[in-house]
């Protein structure tokens, strides 16, 4: 199955400025705020987006499905599969007649049976997605899990070169959303279609996807594993987008042995220096140093904005700290423990530095963890940042 390759650009009524690909057997979501344009994407790419401002080009291997001022295949001459949220199927006919119509034959344009040969196919897609005893059954009767495997079968039954995924988990219950997750890993292990998800839902895209695609107003503003996203994103803004809420400011100080910034001989480690994120003015000799990697992409002394993923945080009570602390390790107080079912957001303050005072941690952990440390308001903990998980960006000075 050959690779799909987007990049679509438009002006108006909606801004694009989108690049990615999709290898086969891949899983590729498209995460951003509402209004972003991934639902645009995905119509683009499966010919639905009615503009006559669009340029770029959609590719599947060498397979040209649109390029700008030359090809624009209709949506029927591309080889897409499509789901969508609200499942679209058709009231009233039945689901395997819902099915027969995605086929690339006339199945189901009438009150007529498909030929047996086809019957068989589809009765065999029915067993493989958990449908099996309910081909004559009308949408109105299946649950909301079952009409979304309808609709997954029927972007199926055509075998697609591309299957696109418009939030198809979203108008579902928890107990369908799971069991449709199953179906979707099941579906990757058995075919190799280049998929496209479009999700609102971090967690999901998170659990699902084998990279990740952030849009911002109709700009796709980094791409990577879920892990790089996550962790390391490429600015502030998409810090912001993916919900990163430890983001601060500090500056960069090369750590080299010879104590001279240089590029050519940096020892790989450097120095971060922490301040708050109202301002860039701070005193350095009252702001906490971290040890951080030297990645020689900063100059010396450069402003930084940085992140920090939750998860990485290691948190152990006052009691269990040694007299002289590992590097990187900072004493804070709790100040605010908030309960969501089975875990807990937790802010730390970190003490003993004024001109970090509005700063905090946040911290995300489970009951059980919580309750083994036990954390309340007001009690002190220590809070181990290993170094490799600070993320550094340059800051961008108006």
């Amino acid at each position: 199955m050959p690779k799909l390759q987007v990049s679509l650009f438009n002006t108006t009524p909606m801004r694009l400025a989108a690049e990615f690909d999709c290898a086969p057997g891949e899983l590729v979501a498209l995460v951003g705020p509402s209004g972003s344009g991934k639902t645009s994407v995905l119509r683009a790419i499966a010919g639905l987006l009615k503009t006559p401002h669009l340029a770029g080009r959609v590719s599947v291997g060498d397979k040209v499905w649109f390029q700008s001022g030359r090809t624009n295949l209709s949506p029927q001459e591309r080889r897409v599969g499509l789901v969508f949220q609200n499942y679209a199927l058709f009231p009233h006919l039945s689901a395997i007649k819902n099915v027969a119509i995605g086929s690339s034959n006339t199945l189901a344009r009438s009150k007529k049976q498909p030929p047996m040969e086809e019957l068989e196919k589809l009765r065999a897609l029915f067993e493989r997605l958990g449908l099996a005893g309910l081909e004559h059954r009308l949408p109105a009767e299946l649950s909301g899990g079952q009409q979304q495997r309808v609709a997954l079968a029927r972007a199926l039954v055509r075998n697609p070169q591309v299957l696109l995924l418009d939030e198809p988990f979203s108008a579902v219950d928890a107990p369908s959303r799971q069991t449709l997750y199953r179906e979707l890993a099941h579906l990757r292990s058995t075919v190799s279609t280049p998929m496209v998800l479009v999700t609102h839902d971090l967690a999901e895209a998170r659990r699902l996807a084998d990279r990740v695609v952030i849009l911002d107003r109709g700009e796709s503003l980094q791409s990577g594993t879920p892990e790089q996203i996550f962790t390391r994103p490429r600015n502030a803004r998409v810090a912001e987008l993916v919900g990163i809420q430890n983001h601060f400011q500090g500056r960069f100080w090369k750590d080299l042995p010879t104590g001279e910034p240089d590029d050519s001989k940096g020892s790989g480690w450097g120095l971060l220096q922490w301040s708050g994120t109202e301002s860039a003015d701070f005193d350095t000799r009252s702001a906490p140093g971290l040890k951080v990697v030297d990645k020689h992409k900063l100059e010396h002394g450069a402003m930084v904005t940085w992140v920090l993923a939750a998860e990485h945080l290691d948190v152990l009570p006052d009691s269990d700290a040694a007299q002289t602390p590992p590097q990187n390790t900072l004493r804070c107080r709790v100040t605010e423990v908030l309960a969501l079912g089975e875990t807990s957001i937790c802010s730390l303050q970190p003490v003993a530095w004024p001109s970090i005072e509005h700063v905090r941690l946040v911290l995300t952990l489970s009951s059980a963890h919580l309750r083994t440390l036990a954390l309340t308001p007001h009690m002190t903990v220590w809070v181990h940042i290993p170094a490799h998980s600070i993320h550094i960006m340059p800051m961008r000075l108006l």
